[in-house]
């Protein structure tokens, strides 16, 4: 396990933060930290980067009791992070910004490495321009740059796709899905659903520093008993014997003209179900989820409404 948290307990100034966190992270697993605001994401971070000690419980990085059988400078070695508040020197260039950082790391980079790196994050390795004129956008991706500069085994994320438009999101979300191809653990705390329904196999959901779900998204999902709920626009109906026995972990609720609309059982893949259908010769022109999955999940564990 790149990381292993067991009923941390942390207090800041004498104030309890957290008081049971248990979280999991193994190679290759995209896990989402979830969790309102307060609810002690940012602490866990911290006692997993070493920077805040905890007084119960056990924390295991990269399969060794931390900080015990593995040091913090051994753990930040292996791990590449983009927090929230990135913190740039706007003076430098994006080339000149990444020398730097891999100095800290004991690293002489060479120019052509670094421009690889700039390209893969989507930012032209050829911009010489100060980064005090980069867009919210521009500063993310080099966050990012930043983060994998040293090639971690672990890369912790904290709202990586702030500021970037859909087009800029589904780049930093392939580049995600290609690093956890390759081995990485990706930790990624953030408070956009959709960003977690397609990158994540595990989530980790927090409230009032407390654990209340933590474990694959699948699992999670069928235990909750959370459906998921789907509107389908059709350029004709289904025949009776393409609607009959549909099985494929879905069924129809209900139909209003060329809408239709469809439950997916909790942990069942709506992909496949969408390909089924299609073999099946439903003619599906959109797809629209109205409820279910993670969002239903996340938001019954965290309501804090009184009761």
């Amino acid at each position: 396990m790149l990381i292993s948290i067991e009923g941390l307990k942390v207090s800041i100034n004498h104030t309890p933060i957290l008081h049971d966190v248990h979280l999991s992270l193994d190679k290759g697993e995209i896990c989402g930290l979830l969790g309102p605001n307060g609810a002690g994401k940012s602490t866990t971070i911290s006692a997993v980067l070493g920077l805040r000690a905890a007084e119960a419980g056990r924390i295991e990085m990269f399969d060794q009791q931390f900080p015990d059988a593995v040091s913090e400078i051994e753990v930040r070695q292996k791990t590449g992070v983009l927090p929230e508040q990135g913190g740039f020197y706007d003076w430098m260039d994006a080339i000149r910004y990444l020398a730097f950082f891999a100095s800290l790391y004991g690293r002489e980079i060479h120019r052509k490495e670094i421009q690889d790196r700039l390209q893969r994050v989507g930012l032209d390795p050829s911009n010489e321009r100060p980064i005090h004129t980069f867009s919210r956008g521009m500063k993310q991706r080099l966050g990012l740059a930043r983060a994998l500069l040293a090639n971690p085994k672990l890369v912790i994320l904290d709202e990586p796709t702030n500021g970037l438009d859909p087009r800029g999101r589904r780049d930093i979300h392939d580049i995600f899905l290609g690093l956890a191809a390759e081995g990485v653990g990706i930790l990624l705390c953030t408070h956009l659903l959709d960003d977690v329904e397609r990158l994540c196999s595990r989530v980790g959901i927090i409230v009032d520093g407390r654990t209340v779900a933590e474990g694959p998204v699948d699992e999670l999902l069928r235990n909750s008993g959370k459906t998921n709920r789907f509107r389908l626009r059709l350029t004709s109906p289904p025949s009776a014997s393409q609607q009959s026995g549909m099985g494929l972990d879905a069924s129809i609720i209900s139909h209003d003209g060329e809408w239709w609309i469809v439950s997916i059982d909790p942990g069942a893949s709506p992909d496949s179900v969408w390909r089924e259908l299609f073999f099946r010769g439903w003619k599906i022109t959109d797809i629209q989820q109205e409820s279910g999955g993670i969002e239903d999940m996340y938001l019954s564990l965290t309501d804090r409404s009184p009761t």
